[in-house]
């Protein structure tokens, strides 16, 4: 066997996670999901997208181009096209047909931008991800194929009221090298809902520019669509950054479309790694949206209506914690400034976040413990916080969350009342 197939038939934190989603989804038995990042089914972005099906269904010349032809490597044409026209409309970003590639999901679009940034280098020697902030996304963490492709910085901690926190990135300790070959942030974070500011991705943009590498930027929350920040933030891009955007939180998850806007020799290099790993990338999620991307609708839908959806289900989750854990343990919620998860820590956690979730899934609640968001920390082993968390969505219906936030608050003072007990 390969290191290339020992690699992949390990269990992976992305593995765990989407095996677990399917088992429950499979089995017979009542799971509240607050597991994953599937997108809520929210029905005024449902009915839009029915509406285009239907209008593609009635168009020959659109079946035809939807089913029955190869779509070249950057990605479906007029789709491009047209979001090159919306940005540049609306922002000013001055981009391209070659500033766009599309790719089969954001995931894939990390494998291969990690890919070209870290690993051995032609000359010798080998390059990193530099992750200035960790937790992060737990689906970076296995995308290198080399060792040690990720290196990450611990956070700052704010304490910003009893029981909220936020982190933000430490720049005093955040040392870049020779060895790193592109920053990488998610805005809004996955796991934990945080939003970095417009001076602390000002400052990444000015150390990437210094050190000549790329600012990563994964926007799969963010703007210009699905536009789920609830603070203020400004989108950026020049030809420093790379800003890699989804279809996926829109509500179109299964069609697996994933956006790099970035300089014309990173787009070239993604679609020549395209056309070997896939031929081609899929044309369904473009051909659905580009009508909606056209008119500019994508972004009204997104502001005025998907976010202030998932906004209203944060506000109460997070009631429902208030109210669940009241005093009775040690809790913090990181404050939930965008995307679709709440982040808590339990300080002083008598068991691992591993062991409660098992805990959880065995009453029926199916969570993910924080341990996975914390890839590349030398000395993470040496941090408890890296074991106190949970991910928790709140994208599904509003009973459900609140009946599974009960369920980890029950447990969470059930381990620390044993904990005094013994």
């Amino acid at each position: 066997m390969t290191a290339f197939a020992e690699k992949f038939s390990q269990q992976a934190g992305i593995n765990s996670l989407m095996d677990d989603l399917g088992k429950a989804m499979a089995g017979d038995q009542p799971v509240i999901m607050m597991g994953g990042g599937n997108p809520g089914h929210f029905p005024p972005v449902q009915q839009r997208l029915s509406e285009e099906l239907q209008k593609l269904a009635r168009d020959p010349d659109a079946v035809a181009r939807l089913i029955g032809v190869y779509d070249a490597p950057q990605g479906e044409a007029r789709f491009i096209r047209a979001l090159k026209d919306l940005l540049n409309r609306t922002y000013g970003w001055g981009l391209t047909e070659e500033n766009i590639a599309l790719t089969n999901g954001s995931q894939a679009a990390f494998f291969m931008l990690f890919n070209l940034f870290a690993g051995e280098m032609p000359g010798g020697g080998r390059h990193q991800i530099l992750l200035p902030m960790a937790p992060e996304y737990l689906g970076y963490a296995d995308a290198g194929l080399g060792p040690d492709t990720f290196r990450s910085v611990r956070p700052r901690i704010d304490y910003l009221d009893d029981h909220t926190f936020k982190y933000r990135v430490d720049f005093d300790e955040l040392a870049l090298d020779e060895q790193v070959g592109a920053l990488c942030v998610s805005r809004p974070t996955n796991p934990t809902g945080n939003v970095l500011t417009d001076e602390e991705i000002g400052r990444l943009h000015a150390l990437a520019r210094a050190w000549d590498i790329p600012l990563i930027v994964d926007g799969a929350y963010g703007s210009p669509f699905p536009e789920l920040i609830y603070t203020e933030a400004q989108p950026f891009w020049d030809e420093q950054v790379i800003l890699c955007l989804s279809l996926s939180k829109l509500g179109l998850p299964a069609a697996r479309t994933g956006i790099v806007i970035a300089a014309p020799q990173i787009i070239r290099a993604l679609s020549g790694a395209n056309a070997i790993l896939n031929l081609a990338t899929g044309s369904f999620g473009p051909q659905l949206t580009e009508n909606l991307v056209r008119s500019g609708e994508i972004l009204s839908l997104s502001r005025d209506q998907v976010r202030p959806w998932y906004e209203a289900k944060m506000r109460k989750a997070v009631a429902v914690l208030h109210d669940a854990f009241d005093d009775a343990c040690p809790w913090y919620v990181h404050q939930p400034e965008g995307a679709m998860f709440l982040w808590l820590w339990f300080p002083g956690l008598p068991i691992s976040s591993h062991e409660l979730y098992e805990r959880l899934k065995a009453r029926g609640v199916l969570v993910v413990s924080g341990h996975y968001f914390f890839p590349g920390l030398p000395d993470a082993g040496d941090w408890p916080h890296r074991h106190e968390c949970l991910r928790v969505t709140y994208s599904q219906d509003d009973e459900s969350v609140a009946e599974g936030l009960r369920v980890i608050a029950d447990e969470v003072k059930r381990c620390f009342a044993g904990a005094m007990e013994d």
